[in-house]
């Protein structure tokens, strides 16, 4: 069996003295794992890192072998991306919540997505919106995707400020007034037409947003006995950190 593809980084660890197994997310084989023989060569060392886009070419006798990967560096990002709180804590958190996905099953649009927020971790407030809209779209691709269009009970899609945790759907403020201590708050950038172009996030855009897509990812990893990996506090430090110097006018705790 043999295969070639495009492949993000996602982890690698020691195999022996001098390999490394690579866990990556290709475009069309999805989360897949390989043995990169010399991996922790001096050679090999800086093409391996997480964030980085690598070709790949996939070699093993039977389809459900380990396998090993010949790597060939394509989008080398990483040493830019560690040089940051953001970067870094991003990175650990992007890893994270790609291992929910089963392996060897293709996610192309969340390829994509992947590499335009790794594009974007130094710029705080597009990287926490983009975090945000990533792990909504892997929420949808897990099977447990938010309707936000409409309001879950009037079908209005205006005026729309709530998110119940048990629907997974949008509620207008009139409908969800009565039980707003119930509901989650939904920022209004993550509903189209109600951010005017141009704006920016605030911090309390991006905490409701964080609050928001973490109540349903944390269900998620309970529902599927999983455990959390608390990469997003890191990260939301990070960004705390980084609102706090570049958007002190956004900034409200």
């Amino acid at each position: 069996m043999e295969w070639s593809d495009r492949g993000v980084v996602l982890t690698t660890r020691k195999h022996g003295e001098n390999d490394i197994i690579l866990e990556a997310l290709t475009t069309e084989h999805g989360r897949h794992l390989g043995l990169v023989r010399g991996g922790r060569s001096q050679r090999h060392r800086p093409v391996l890192q997480p964030g980085n886009e690598l070709n790949l070419t996939w070699k093993a006798r039977l389809t459900d072998h380990l396998g090993s990967f010949q790597v060939e560096g394509n989008t080398l990002r990483a040493a830019n991306l560690m040089t940051t709180g953001v970067g870094l804590a991003g990175l650990q958190h992007l890893a994270f919540l790609l291992k929910l996905l089963p392996e060897r099953h293709p996610y192309p649009r969340l390829y994509d997505a992947l590499n335009v927020v790794l594009d974007h971790l130094d710029a705080p407030d597009a990287a926490a919106a983009l975090l945000i809209r990533f792990e909504l779209e892997l929420l949808r691709d897990l099977g447990t995707g938010l309707d936000l269009s409409t309001c879950a009970a009037t079908g209005q899609s205006d005026d729309l400020v709530y998110v119940s945790p048990k629907s997974a759907r949008a509620v207008s403020q009139d409908a969800g007034r009565p039980y707003h201590d119930r509901l989650l708050s939904l920022p209004s950038f993550l509903v189209e037409g109600q951010r005017q172009a141009g704006s920016e996030l605030t911090w309390l855009d991006v905490t409701q947003g964080f609050a928001l897509t973490g109540f349903f990812v944390t269900r998620h990893v309970q529902e599927n006995n999983r455990t959390t990996a608390g990469t997003r506090e890191q990260l939301l430090s990070a960004l705390e950190r980084r609102y706090r110097e570049d958007f002190p006018w956004n900034f409200q705790p």
